[in-house]
This record gives C-alpha cells, sequence and structure tokens, in this order.
C-alpha cells in the first residue's frame, strides 16, 4: 500500500524560522521530511521561503494564510503560487457564524468565494479547524461537519485531528463522515487539553493516533506543535519516527 505523504506545519519552528530560515528547513530534511507547511509570514517573504525551500530540497504542497479576513487575497495567492504551493488553507475563522445554520450557510459561501478566487491562481483553498467548530453544535451535528455540506467540491478540509477531541468527539469518527472532503490532518497529540504547552510528540499522549491515520488513509499527514515545552526539532523526530513505525505496521 502506498503510504501518505508526510509534512510539518512550520509554526511548529516559528522561533528557529525567524533567526534561520535556510538552516531550519535543512535541518527538517535531514530529519527525512521532504515536504512542508509555510505559515502567513511567508506572504511578505516569499523571495526568501523559495529559495530557501530550494536550498533545502522541500516541497510546500500546502501552506496557511488568513484569507477569509482580507479584503483582497491576490496578494497572498501569487505569493503561494510564487513558492510552489497548490492547496493555501486558512487556519482559523472565529466568528459567531459557527453557532446558527444562517451563520454557517453565510461562512460555506466566503469559503466558497474563496476557492472561485484561488482557482485563478492555479491554487486550491481549504480551512483548517480548531475547537469551536466542532464544539458549536446548531440542530445537534458539530458546525464543521454543517459547514462540509454546503462548501463547493473544490474546497477541501485540513482537519486538526487534536482540536476535534477538544471539541468532544471522536476524531476517527468524524473523519469517516467527511470522507473525500479531508485532504490533510493535522496530526499532534497530548492530553486533549486547550493548554498547548501540554502538547506531546505522536504517540506519546491520549490521542489513539494509529486510528486516527486509518480513518484518512490517503490525506496528507501535517505534524505539528502549537506549542511544546521540549526542544521541538526533537519531538518532532520523535513524531516521525512514530508516524513510520504506524504506517509500516499498515
Amino acid at each position: 500500500m502506498t503510504r501518505a505523504p508526510v509534512s510539518v506545519q512550520l509554526y511548529s519552528v516559528r522561533d528557529r524560522l525567524a533567526e534561520d530560515l535556510e538552516g531550519t528547513l535543512e535541518r527538517l530534511a535531514a530529519l527525512g521530511f521532504t515536504a512542508v507547511e509555510p505559515y502567513g509570514v511567508f506572504v511578505v517573504g516569499s523571495d526568501a521561503y523559495a529559495a530557501a525551500l530550494a536550498s533545502s530540497g522541500l516541497d510546500a504542497p500546502s501552506a496557511h494564510a488568513g484569507i477569509l479576513e482580507l479584503s483582497d487575497p491576490s496578494p497572498a495567492f501569487e505569493a503561494a503560487a510564487s513558492i510552489g504551493v497548490r492547496t493555501v488553507i486558512d487556519p482559523a475563522l472565529r466568528t459567531d457564524d459557527w453557532e446558527t445554520v444562517a451563520g454557517i450557510a453565510r461562512i460555506a459561501e466566503r469559503m466558497n468565494r474563496a476557492a472561485e478566487q484561488a482557482r485563478g491562481f492555479g491554487l486550491t483553498f481549504g480551512y483548517h479547524n480548531h475547537w469551536w467548530e466542532v464544539e458549536a453544535r446548531p440542530n445537534g451535528t458539530p458546525a464543521l461537519e454543517q459547514l462540509a455540506a454546503r462548501l463547493d467540491d473544490g474546497v477541501v478540509l485540513e482537519v486538526d485531528t487534536y482540536w476535534v477531541e477538544v471539541g468532544g468527539i471522536s476524531a476517527p469518527d468524524l473523519l469517516a463522515r467527511l470522507g473525500d472532503r479531508v485532504r490533510l490532518l493535522h496530526v499532534k497529540d497530548g492530553d486533549k487539553s486547550r493548554d498547548v504547552k501540554r502538547q506531546l510528540p505522536a504517540g506519546e499522549g491520549a490521542m489513539d493516533v494509529p486510528a486516527v491515520l486509518a480513518a484518512a488513509p490517503t490525506a496528507t499527514r501535517v505534524l505539528e506543535f502549537d506549542d511544546y515545552e521540549g526542544d521541538t526539532i526533537d519531538g518532532l523526530a520523535a513524531s516521525l519516527a512514530y508516524l513510520d513505525t504506524v504506517e509500516e505496521g499498515r
């Protein structure tokens, strides 16, 4: 069976990136990563990112950028395309609209418009969740599921499996219901609390990571720490080694 690709969200190493972009990417490549997921800062530093990615041999198939709050997202889409990104993901939309069915419909309209704009740059648009899109359950169904039902076919989801469980439901069960809409997974571990400093390398916390991976076998795995008390590079290395062990056993 062909294993799904593995990437790393660069927000995990944001402090290192601020000091040494090229050196940090080279360090990730040395760990065995072949892909990374840049976050918003690449938009104003796309030339530097393009050079550093080329130097390290890393690919950036996806990236985070706050598209939905921009009056004109064109510069962000242009920057993403210039560094080889294929999918631009809005990392978070915090709004009371998640609390109502009508509000979710408005969010879906915004995302569908963003996807149409992204297509003009040869890009796919997607959304990354936190806990609030799952915790909110108008009519008894998690808002994220209601959103998915209203999205155009071209809009993808990057499901942050840790935040799904913080929101109170099973990540594997949600992934099964969302199906092919899910193209990327944020894989992280910890005690399922909102205290991000208590996050741990994959396999060391309360998350059932093997079940998460099995529920979306072809989705790109994106390792991430929102924060971590240990050395983040060491933590990412441990997470990657754990994923290798799990995937090889499938």
